[in-house]
Order: C-alpha cells, then structure tokens, then sequence
C-alpha cells in the first residue's frame, strides 16, 4: 500500500475527510436501509435508476392501502447533509418518507444525487434536474397508474430544501414536463449570507461569490420568478440556520412574486430534528403540517378543476 494513501488532504468535522489518494470517508449517513413494506405505515418502497451510467436513481414510495387505479399526489422529495453526506437510503430519510407517504396519501419520489466533493457542485443541481425530467417520460408502473402528475410538490430539508427551490427556479424558465407543480416545502432550508463558507467554497469550486443565485436565492434578481404559487418554509428556533431560512422567506415576499408563502417556527429545537426523532411530539407535528398543507393544496387543485 503506498504509504501516503492515508495522508488527509482536508477534513470538515462530523461530515466527511478526503485524503490525497482521492477517497472519501463520510462520517455519518452511509448505511442503506431495505426496501419493502414498512411494518409501522404500511407505505411500500423500492428503488429505481435513472441514469446507470452516473448512477442517478430514486427511492420510490406508495401509500397503504392503494388500490390498483388510485391516483396520488406526487411529492418529489431531495434529502439534505450539507450536499456532501446522506441518501435517500439513509435510515432517517427513508423512515421520514415513509411517515409522509402515510400522513399526506403521497406519492413519494426520493432523488438520489451524486454527492460532493468527488462530485463538485453544480452537479446535484443537474443530477437533480434529471431526475425531475425522467420522471415525465417514465413507464414505472408506480408513477404511471398512482401518481398524479396536476398535483405535484418538491420538498427538501437544509440542503435539499436550497436544490429544492432552485429545481423550482430552473422549471420556470425550462418548463416541468408533465408536471405540474403546486408547491414546494423547505425545511430547514441552507441558503448563504454574507460570512465567508469555507465547505460550500470547497465543495462547489465554480462558485461564484455572494451573488451566486443558488447559494444566495434571497440576493437573486429573478427570485420573482420562482415556479410555484405557494412556499411553505420551517424553520426551528434553535437552528443555526435559523435566520437564513426567515431571510429566504422574507426575501419572495417582498420580490413581486406573485404568490403565497408561509412561514412555520418550531420553538425549543434545532436543525432537522425531526429526523433524529421522529417519534417525539414536536416531530409527529411537523409531519402533520407538512401533510394537511399538499392535503390542502390537493383540495384547492381539485376543486378548481371541476368548476
């Protein structure tokens, strides 16, 4: 073995260390949960690919209890860790889809982009964005007899929440396809502010400053634009990212974007705790307001429609 592959090349604590040879040790998010039957929801899961070369895939989620033409609404969700750790595999991400599945009646569509760094940013943006355009010309049976594509949502947390709303951005001005998005819920959302960001700079080496509209949404001069009619952001009183996800909220409020957006604070918890305790009532009740708002939307499209 040649004596310098364990030498670190840079370490960013509780996230991963990459040494000279090239490797990558993530520290937390690796294990790869099952597929199957949830015993605790009932909610069905596999895994698809979508592009075999790259290795661009999804974890897919049926509700209990479907019946064989029963349609759903279609919520494409796209996990956080900081764009360089976790899955759609990991056990917190695929026990907080399942939960959803169950509480809001959803289609779940779980993307699973390549990581940084051996995969720099902007590609979990494009890989992302793939994904997105995949599934209009999907055959999957799942998409195609139980996900109804007039009521679709994109969802992330902290990470995934910033690819969500810039999957939202990116659709304005390309078009969804088949898709037609309703809305889109950010929690605990990671966006810049004006302090120097020593892993975004390492992991994403195109880019550009504090200016750079997908790191920095609420500093984008389209952010008028954004694709959707209806924003949900939560944010956690004792997050670090607190005030970043309330500047992104205040931020298209006040762009002229022609649209409704919400604000959720949960008070006495930090980031994404929801995912390391799901069981506790702070959590169970994040899920409730996450699901009765698609429920609600649902209603609103479906009425609409039958006028």
């Amino acid at each position: 073995m040649d004596q310098n592959s364990n030498e670190i090349l840079r370490e960013f604590p509780n996230l991963f260390r990459q040494y000279k040879d090239g490797r990558i040790e993530r520290f937390i998010g690796t294990e790869i949960t099952p597929t199957g039957t949830d015993q605790l929801t009932g909610v069905q899961s596999k895994d698809i690919t979508i592009n075999a070369d790259t290795g661009v895939g999804a974890r897919l989620y049926l509700p209990p209890n479907a019946t064989p033409s029963q349609k759903f609404p279609l919520l494409i969700y796209i996990h956080g860790g900081a764009f360089c750790i976790c899955s759609p595999f990991s056990l917190g991400y695929n026990r907080h889809a399942n939960n959803i599945a169950a509480a809001a009646n959803v289609v779940v569509f779980s993307v699973h982009y390549r990581l940084a760094p051996e995969h720099p940013l902007p590609i979990a943006y494009d890989d992302t964005w793939e994904a997105i355009q995949w599934i209009s010309e999907s055959s999957d049976p799942w998409l195609k007899d139980h996900a109804d594509y007039n009521v679709v949502f994109f969802a992330g947390d902290s990470a995934g929440a910033n690819l969500a709303h810039n999957m939202a951005m990116r659709g304005a001005s390309e078009g969804f396809g088949a898709l037609k998005l309703q809305g889109i819920v950010l929690i605990h959302p990671f966006f810049g502010n004006d302090e120097k960001d020593e892993l975004v700079e390492y992991l994403y080496p195109s880019y550009g400053g504090f200016n750079d509209p997908k790191i920095h949404a609420a500093k984008d001069p389209n952010l008028s634009s954004l694709g959707v009619g209806r924003v949900l952001v939560f944010v956690a009183e004792k997050d670090f990212l607190r005030e970043r996800g309330r500047s992104y909220y205040e931020a298209v409020k006040k762009s002229g974007w022609n649209g409704e957006a919400e604000m959720v604070e949960t008070e006495g918890e930090g980031h994404v705790f929801h995912l390391y305790e799901p069981a506790k009532e702070k959590s169970v009740n994040l899920v409730k307001q996450f699901a009765s708002y698609m429920t609600q939307i649902e209603k609103d499209v479906r009425s609409s429609s039958s006028l």
